[in-house]
This record gives structure tokens, C-alpha cells and sequence, in this order.
């Protein structure tokens, strides 16, 4: 049941719409993925064998059938899709972030607009995704390695901390706001019972703090982009409205309209949030209407909030980068390269392509305690800060030879390497992997000569090591992520 305070508001809000939305809460919710691309093509939507439907607002994503389980499939263990809500799709999609620039998602758990962000820098640039909370970065960081995402920094600061930190340092930034989650209330029951209107102006007061620190960390004519999933004027026009009157120089963008959308309502704020405001007489946000929402109601899409803003650029001359932070120096961390690991070259020129291995030896690499990782373009000095993941894993030095990560196989492609365990989604054999059993170097599935460490791919889709000796391939799925999923 619906809080009573809650449906009030909300009859006031949508007037004759309200009975349309109290209705869609008798509706299924709809269900959607997005298709990560460094993986799958177009061509997947096709022959995957979910019946699918695009989202109009979000390349790669579809929506799918409820007789359908894509997240029992073992293409959703080789990061092939994302599970994502619809209108959660459209933020990310909203920044349109680029090949090569420094962008921050700063509220960033479980992952999905992380690794859609990701998706769309092709690899190419930084990408810091920070979260406060200690367990959700670690559900965060095997997200990003799931889908294979290469140049992503993860980190686990407070937003205030952060900024401190990087002054003006991004380009884009992405500010997915904690919030009453108003609009998750279909998909997610239980969040009904945590409901509150002082919850409503808690989360609009930890708002205001992190657009606070977003702004500091944005760039002169950068793009920073607010979302919330709550219906709630305070946490969304409210919000939006405190920072653009602390801020002069944002200035609200349009977002590309879809059907169904609702623009920002510079009424509800008036209604809603001056009488609470009206000590510090802070107008509207000239454009608010450019912000969206998305409603049950109206579209195939849970409920959702988001503007798109830029700052402004005070000097009439190009933006200046700034100079990028020194990578980190001392023992621990040091920018190194492929010369100084001689068992990660031993390691690479027996497993990976010419053409994969030229590229990993014109990286820059670091050493934390045995791992190591391979560094995104441009990764900043990280002394000081709580990082969970920086740039790629690539595996651990140990006792002069080279274990590979699992973060290392999602990351390749099949042809990337030499010697491959071919298995296919229709046979139980995937399935055993996914379990952490021992499989059969049959002559059908191996690809290449020798024992050793082979890339196990389903379908073509890495999914993780296996260690080939004569005539048996030992499991190296990590025993953390080991499941019981039943085929199709």
C-alpha cells in the first residue's frame, strides 16, 4: 500500500492523471537490458533468442518478455548485457560522453550508468566512479569488471573529499543522486515501508551537498548531469532550482524529447518547495521545463527524473586542460612499463595475439602489492584515496611467474588470445564452468596448441581462465562468483 502523504502529493501533482498513475501500480513492471557493445553488436538483438524490443532513448537497449531470464543466462555472467531499467538508461544517455574525456560518475553503485558510460568512451579516456558506501563499491567494481570495462578508476570517497581532490578535474560528470526512490516503488515493494516525507527532505539536503562538490569538480563548459528516481518536486525541481540560484554560471540544457516525457514544472516548485524556500527567496531555475520525468503512466519506464546543465565558460579563449595530476610516485604505485615485468611478457608472448600483445606493452602499468594493473590514459596520482580498482587488473606476480585476473579474460576479445576453450550457450558444459567444474579438453572446443592458460569463451563471449594440462581443463572461474544456473 501506497503512503498516504505520498498519494496526496501526487493527486495534487497529476491532478486528473492521478487514477492513470494509481493504476500502472496494478501493471507489471516492464523489464530491460542494455547490450554492451564493446561485446555484442547489433546483431545479437537477433539471435540471442529473447524476444526484444528497443528503448527509444538508449542505444543498445531492449526491453524483454517476463517469460524470458536474461539474468539467468550465462551471456549475462560474459557481461554481454546489463539488467537495466528503462528510464534509468537515459541520464547516461543524456551526458553523451565521449572517446577520450575525463568523466565522473560520482554516486555511482551497482554500475549500470557506469558501464554505459563506459560503453559509449570506448575504452578511451578516464573514468572515476566513485561510491560512498563500502559493500555497494564492491558490487560496483565486479560490475565494471563483468562487462570488461578497461579505464574506469573506482574509488570509495564522500563526494566533499573527492572534490578536495580534483578541482575542476572532469569534463562530464554524472551526479545520480540518493534519493526517497519514489519511482522504484513498483519494482522494488519494499522500498514503500522506508518512505517518508522527512526522508523526502533528508535526501534533498545531502542533494544540495553533493551538487556542491560536483560543481567544484567540473570544468569550465563542462556537462554535469542530475538524476533521481523519485517523483518528489523537492529532491528534483527543488534541488536543481538551490544549486542554479548558488551557481550562476549553470545553465540548463534541453534533453532530446521522447513520447511520453514530462518536462520539468517550474509550478510544482512554486507549489511544493517555496513555502520551505522562501527565507533564502530562491526563484525557479530559469529552463527548468528542461529537465524530464518519466512516469509509469506515460511510458514503458519506471518513474525518473533528470537535467542536463553546463557551465559556463568565463574566459572567451579555448578551455586550457589542466595539467593532468602526476601519476602516482614511490614504490607501490609507479608509473612503470612493460619492460620492468618480465613474467607478464612471458605470460603474453605465450597466450596473446601479436597484435594484442604490441598494444599491452605500450601501456603504462602499476604494481599494488602483487597485482597488477594496467592504467587508464591520463589515471591521476591516487595516493591518499581509497581506490578499489585501478584502471585493469591484469592478474598477480607470484613467485617469478604471472596469475591472471578474471577482470583481465572479460576484458579480451577470443581472437585477442591463441588458445581458447570454446563453449556454446545450448550445451551444459557453460554451465559447468559457471559452477567451478573441471572440464574436458575436447578436440571440438579447444582452440591452439599446448598446455596452459586458455581464455574459456561462450558462444565467443570470454568468460573467464581455464588451465589446459594434456587432457583436462582446470577451473579458473573465481569460487565468489560460482552459481547454479540452469540453461535455458
Amino acid at each position: 500500500m501506497l503512503p498516504k502523504e505520498f498519494c496526496e502529493r501526487m493527486e495534487a501533482m497529476l491532478g486528473k492523471e492521478y487514477q492513470e498513475f494509481l493504476a500502472a501500480y496494478d501493471e507489471p513492471r516492464v523489464r530491460t537490458l542494455r547490450v554492451n557493445k564493446k561485446k555484442a553488436g547489433e546483431e545479437f538483438a537477433a539471435r540471442c533468442g529473447f524476444r526484444l524490443r528497443s528503448v527509444p532513448w538508449a542505444a543498445n537497449g531492449y526491453y524483454y518478455e517476463p517469460g524470458d531470464d536474461p539474468g539467468r543466462h550465462v551471456y549475462h555472467e560474459a557481461g554481454v548485457y546489463y539488467i537495466q531499467e528503462a528510464s534509468a538508461m537515459a541520464p547516461a544517455a543524456f551526458l553523451d560522453a565521449q572517446p577520450g574525456e575525463r568523466i565522473l560518475d560520482l554516486c555511482a553503485a551497482p554500475g549500470g550508468k557506469s558501464t554505459m558510460i563506459a560503453d559509449a568512451m570506448e575504452g578511451k579516456g578516464l573514468l572515476v566512479c566513485n561510491e560512498i558506501h563500502p559493500t555497494r563499491v564492491k558490487i560496483l567494481a565486479e560490475n565494471l569488471e563483468r562487462l570488461g570495462v578497461t579505464n574506469a578508476v573506482v574509488t570509495n570517497e564522500s563526494p566533499a573529499d573527492l572534490a578536495r581532490r580534483f578541482p575542476e578535474g572532469f569534463d562530464k560528470i554524472l551526479v545520480d543522486a540518493p534519493c526517497s526512490g519514489e519511482g522504484m516503488f513498483r519494482k522494488q515493494p519494499e522500498s514503500v515501508k522506508e518512505w517518508s516525507a522527512e526522508q523526502v527532505a533528508l535526501c534533498a539536503r545531502r542533494q544540495d551537498g553533493i551538487m556542491e562538490a560536483a560543481y567544484a569538480m567540473l570544468r569550465l563548459g563542462g556537462r554535469l548531469v542530475y538524476s533521481t528516481c523519485t517523483f518528489a518536486p523537492e529532491e528534483n525541481e527543488g534541488t536543481i532550482s538551490r544549486f542554479c540560484f548558488a551557481h550562476e554560471d549553470m545553465t540548463l540544457l534541453e534533453t532530446a524529447p521522447y513520447p511520453g516525457m514530462m518536462p520539468g514544472r517550474p509550478d510544482w516548485y512554486a507549489q511544493f518547495c517555496l513555502p520551505s524556500d522562501k527565507a533564502a527567496k530562491i526563484p525557479p531555475a530559469a529552463g527548468l521545463e528542461k529537465a524530464v520525468r518519466f512516469f509509469p503512466h506515460r511510458m514503458r519506464a519506471e518513474g525518473h527524473f533528470a537535467a542536463v546543465l553546463q557551465k559556463a565558460q568565463r574566459d572567451p579563449a579555448p578551455v586550457k586542460e589542466r595539467e593532468r595530476t602526476k601519476m602516482r610516485r614511490g614504490r607501490r604505485g609507479e608509473g612503470r612499463r612493460y619492460r620492468d615485468f618480465p613474467e607478464l611478457r612471458e605470460f603474453a608472448a605465450g597466450l596473446l595475439a601479436p597484435e594484442e600483445e604490441k598494444a599491452l606493452s605500450q601501456g603504462t602499468f602499476a604494481l599494488f602489492g602483487s597485482r597488477l594493473y594496467l592504467l587508464p590514459d591520463g589515471a591521476p596520482e591516487l595516493d591518499g584515496l581509497k581506490v578499489r580498482r585501478a584502471g585493469l587488473c591484469l592478474g598477480e606476480l607470484r613467485k617469478r611467474r604471472f596469475e591472471p585476473a578474471h577482470a583481465w579474460a572479460m576484458a579480451l576479445r577470443a581472437e585477442a588470445v591463441r588458445r581458447r576453450c570454446e563453449l556454446s550457450s545450448e550445451g551444459e558444459e557453460a554451465y559447468r564452468y559457471l559452477r567451478g567444474e573441471t572440464l574436458e579438453a575436447r578436440p571440438e572446443t579447444m582452440q591452439g596448441k599446448g598446455d596452459g592458460f586458455c581464455l574459456v569463451t561462450v558462444d565467443g563471449y570470454p568468460i573467464g581462465w581455464g588451465k589446459r594440462t594434456g587432457g583436462t581443463v582446470k577451473n579458473h572461474y573465481p569460487k565468489g562468483l560460482r552459481k547454479d544456473l540452469m540453461p535455458r
